[in-house]
């Protein structure tokens, strides 16, 4: 008789316990001499990354065997794309801010199902938040609801590249430039919270970047797309995405979704993924 098939809250259990882990395995190395290096893209990566990615890597996979397996440190193995459940990991996401010794890096930790997210978590371990969401379920930060707290009236926040703050401005969008999170997954869930009013960010973004916190904005009533090609899917051969806007209030789209458009334009069915990989490294210190 086959075993009873694993349910999302068992899998966010697992993702819950094994980024706490990961964070104490990365916290001994922060603030703290540290090898590093920069990978092809110019992206920095440590050993630190490198730890906590093969730790991850034993501790999911012997729970799951069965799951696919994709990472932001590890080669890509395309036998994944066969798998129905996936772990899409991002060790340490935001290392160029790690490595400043800034406090908002997380762990980002998903498992995609057939292309969507049903359990995520993203852990900002120096700062104790534990944001985590199972589909269907609802979204928490440190094991309560997400409720957005937000000054009635207040300009919209909106941290963006310079090249997309100009076109907004242009535009006539009043609001107020938002603080930069080194790591993407942090700053899309503060979205939720309501730290910031939206994300607009640019194209080249991967799916480890993106699928726990994409969830976790999902499941809290947060529009996020890409501004191309819509609702963000996962595992995919291309685990790039378009640029990206997550908004709070959906009277932002036009104008939002306009500028990234601008600056970074969409694929054309000629150029194909190739005219994606074009930018993916446009704005890195404000991506």
């Amino acid at each position: 008789m086959p075993a009873p098939a694993t349910t999302y809250s068992d899998d966010l259990e697992l993702l819950r316990s094994s980024a706490v882990s990961a964070g104490i395995i990365a916290s001994s190395f922060f603030r703290r001499p540290v090898k590093s290096w920069d990978k092809e893209n110019s992206s920095p990566v440590s050993e630190a990354d490198i730890l906590v990615d093969r730790y991850l890597a034993n501790a999911l996979l012997q729970a799951r065997p069965d799951y696919g397996w994709l990472s932001e440190e590890t080669a890509d193995n395309p036998s994944r794309l066969d798998c129905e459940r996936v772990f899409i990991v991002d060790p340490i996401d935001g290392t160029g801010g790690f490595l400043r010794g800034e406090d908002s890096w997380t762990v980002s930790l998903a498992v995609v199902e057939n292309g969507v997210p049903v359990a995520g978590v993203v852990y900002a371990p120096v700062r104790d938040e534990m944001y985590d969401a199972v589909k269907g379920e609802g979204a928490r930060l440190n094991g309560r609801e997400i409720q957005r707290s937000r000054r009635a009236g207040a300009a919209p926040i909106i941290p963006a590249a310079g090249a997309v703050h100009q076109e907004m401005q242009a535009a006539g969008l009043q609001y107020t430039r938002g603080p930069y999170y080194p790591s993407l997954a942090y700053r899309l869930v503060q979205v939720a919270t309501g730290t910031i009013d939206a994300v607009a960010t640019r194209r080249g973004s991967q799916d480890w970047d993106i699928a726990a916190a994409t969830l976790i904005l999902d499941e809290c009533g947060i529009h996020i797309a890409d501004v191309c090609a819509g609702f963000p899917q996962f595992n995919r051969r291309d685990v790039r995405h378009g640029a990206l806007a997550a908004l709070s209030d959906m009277s932002l789209k036009p104008l939002v979704h306009a500028a990234l458009i601008k600056v970074y334009g969409c694929p054309s069915p000629e150029s194909g993924d190739a005219d994606l990989s074009s930018s993916t490294h446009t704005d890195l210190t404000h991506g």
